[in-house]
């Protein structure tokens, strides 16, 4: 999944004094008033009680989700993430494995299963890159090339792939060597101009791994001040809370459509992009920003071809051609197996696929027809999902009742670090629903009721307004691209508090929660049910 922020409400009740001035006593007054008050409160409570009772939706019995499978689904995509650096980045083979494992998967479980695939701009890192800081040594430069081979007593720090730098989303490919000497530039957090102007033909360093400025601000200011390279040194986000006391560095993507009209149509193929933990960028400062150092950046990223982006479906056709869609995105950030970001949201897709089949064996057809997807090309920018919905359009705005999107459903193994659960909607009657099926959930487990926040929110404002739907995440198209943008679309969501190891190499199993996938799955899975059983609704 992409950064995002966790979305939640809170219901107020609003308790206004000057509607209860007159006191209690002096109304009161008549015991004839009274008795005649209480008559009607009598009946009117009578009254609605037994209309509330009519009113109150029998979503049956409730589905149960299998805590052992969901896990072993996550365990087999996370097998199939890269061998070195354990990531299923989009476009790649280890993308294509896994799309086909889940097609394959929907297949055994009796549903119709596709395959679709789309070309899209898309950056493959080709081989492993390097990253190193050399201070010369006692006969640099007298009679020896500083950082050469023959330069005794020079001191070469050679920084780890992904855990003290990471490739950025759209990096392209860099051969800077120490015999060049190319200069770096601190630019701060990389807010001023006047720094960038300076910084042309050089390796542009800026400071925040929270980025105040953003990676498409970074990449596209370095491609108009026609930088080498660019580096950006992680000095305060989730510091401490993963490794020691070091900020670990973490992948972000970068808006293709920006850079590219920055470069004039195309990501630029030779701008180097990486991002350095808080203690690798110290060293770094220390030997080639504040001393006599040299860098060596060595990357073989291509950037400026079109990659497949996968997108496996299974469709069980019910008696209308109205459909309930459930989705989640199986691609990763390259240098993590991603267990939280988004192998849950997947594994929960695959469980409910496999919830659903063994009900419809037992239950017969639905009346409205069930799709399971998972997306590829979420981490580069929801290409999977939005090129779906550009080629499924017209059936979508037509037909479609509901998307649910499952992006990190999940609540950290150690929940001292987040307890919560939100799930919310962007429209009142799902909402309804959503709060109903919540409140049975948390009667019917009282335990995982206590041991977990579970937080609702209704979104039905406008596109970017505060109460409208975030575009964070792969419901984003479902939602506002249908007819053209005329058709809103319905869609429900869930994110869980996460993972502070969130795009970082750290995002593994032993950060796995399956217990409380448990929630969304049941009670989405009972909302689907109820849609799926009931086409009138």
């Amino acid at each position: 999944m992409s950064e995002q922020e966790i979305i939640s409400a809170e219901v107020v009740d609003d308790w206004s004094e000057a509607s209860n001035r007159r006191s209690v006593g002096e109304f009161f007054r008549s015991t004839t008033v009274m008795a005649s008050i209480l008559l009607v409160l009598l009946v009117t409570s009578t009254f609605l009680y037994f209309f509330l009772e009519e009113e109150k939706v029998d979503y049956g019995a409730s589905m149960q989700f299998e805590q052992d499978r969901v896990r072993s689904y996550a365990e087999d995509l996370v097998e199939l993430g890269h061998p070195e650096w354990k990531g299923r980045m989009s476009g790649s083979v280890e993308e294509q494995a896994t799309a086909e494992y889940i097609a394959d998967l929907f297949e055994e479980l009796g549903y119709q299963s596709t395959l679709h695939t789309y070309e899209g701009p898309m950056h493959s890192i080709n081989s492993e890159p390097s990253l190193k800081v050399c201070a010369p040594g006692t006969i640099g430069g007298l009679g020896a090339a500083p950082c050469s081979a023959a330069d005794v007593g020079q001191q070469i720090t050679t920084f780890n792939h992904r855990s003290d730098y990471v490739i950025q989303g759209f990096s392209g490919e860099s051969s800077i060597m120490f015999n060049q000497n190319i200069e770096v530039i601190h630019l701060g957090d990389g807010s001023d101009d006047a720094l960038w102007a300076t910084a042309a033909g050089k390796v542009g360093y800026v400071e925040g791994g929270g980025s105040k400025t953003g990676n498409t601000f970074i990449m596209t200011s370095a491609i108009e001040n026609d930088l080498s390279a660019v580096i950006r040194v992680n000095k305060d986000y989730n510091c401490g809370k993963i490794e020691g006391n070091d900020c670990v560095p973490i992948f972000k993507g970068t808006n293709y459509d920006a850079i590219a009209e920055a470069n004039g149509g195309s990501a630029p193929s030779q701008l180097a992009f990486n991002a350095m933990s808080k203690e690798a960028g110290e060293i770094l400062e220390s030997v080639v920003i504040n001393g006599s150092g040299r860098l060596e950046m060595i990357m073989d990223v291509t950037n400026d071809d079109e990659l497949t982006i996968r997108v496996p479906c299974g469709t069980y056709y019910g008696e209308s051609d109205e459909i309930v869609i459930v989705g989640g995105h199986h691609d990763t950030v390259y240098h993590g197996a991603g267990a939280v970001d988004d192998t849950s949201g997947t594994a929960s897709v695959l469980e409910l696929a496999t919830m659903f089949s063994e009900y419809i064996v037992e239950n017969g057809d639905p009346e409205r027809t069930l799709r399971f997807c998972t997306w590829g090309g979420e981490e580069e920018g929801l290409w999977g999902s939005t090129a779906y919905v550009k080629e499924m359009n017209q059936e979508l705005a037509e037909n479609l009742r509901l998307y649910i999107n499952l992006d990190m459903n999940h609540v950290d193994i150690d929940q001292s670090r987040g307890d919560s659960v939100t799930l919310f909607t962007n429209h009142p009657e799902d909402y309804g629903h959503i709060e109903s099926l919540t409140k049975e959930y948390k009667e019917a487990n009282p335990e995982m009721a206590e041991k977990y926040t579970i937080n609702l929110g209704l979104y039905d404002g406008d596109k970017g307004d505060e109460d409208g739907m975030p575009c964070n995440s792969d419901h984003c198209p479902f939602v506002y691209d249908l007819d053209g943008g005329d058709t809103i679309g319905r869609a429900a969501v869930c994110y869980g508090s996460g993972s502070w190891e969130y795009h970082t190499y750290l995002d593994e199993m032993t950060r796995f929660n399956e217990e409380s996938l448990g929630i969304s799955i049941t009670i989405y899975g009972n909302y689907m049910k109820y849609l799926a059983w009931n086409a009138d609704t």
